[in-house]
């Protein structure tokens, strides 16, 4: 008899995202919230996941957060809950361009982000690419 087994990295994201200010940028991004583990498989079949640890990622710059890991679990049961600067562990610092996208900048007010926006979220003018 044979028994196929194996141990793997696993990657979880999570269908929440929240606009906050980014501490190492400055620049105010919307977070990406993901989870990574490790799993136990049988016949490629999961049967128990374990190390599990939660991470925001930045949108503005890319910058890696590891999360609380209580506010971790509380987002992956789907409760509304608002990430908090205590909450994180800086990781990966990252650029200064968008780790999503091309980063638009205001010609009006000199807002910046790397959000696909069409108009600024603080001032309503059209936003150009950079």
């Amino acid at each position: 008899m044979f028994f196929l087994m194996g141990i793997t990295p696993g990657r979880k994201d999570f269908d929440f995202y929240q606009n906050m200010q980014c501490g190492q940028c400055g620049s105010w991004g919307r977070c990406r919230i993901f989870m990574t583990y490790m799993v136990l498989s049988l016949f490629f079949l999961p049967c128990f996941r374990w190390n599990r640890h939660y991470y925001v990622q930045m949108s503005c710059c890319g910058t890696i957060y590891e999360l609380d890991r209580e506010v971790g679990r509380r987002i992956a049961r789907g409760e509304d809950v608002t990430i908090q600067d205590r909450d994180l562990t800086l990781v990966q610092s990252g650029g200064e361009r968008s780790a999503w996208g091309q980063m638009k900048v205001c010609p009006y007010c000199g807002f910046q982000t790397g959000e696909d926006y069409d108009y600024c979220p603080k001032c309503g003018s059209r936003l150009s690419g950079r």
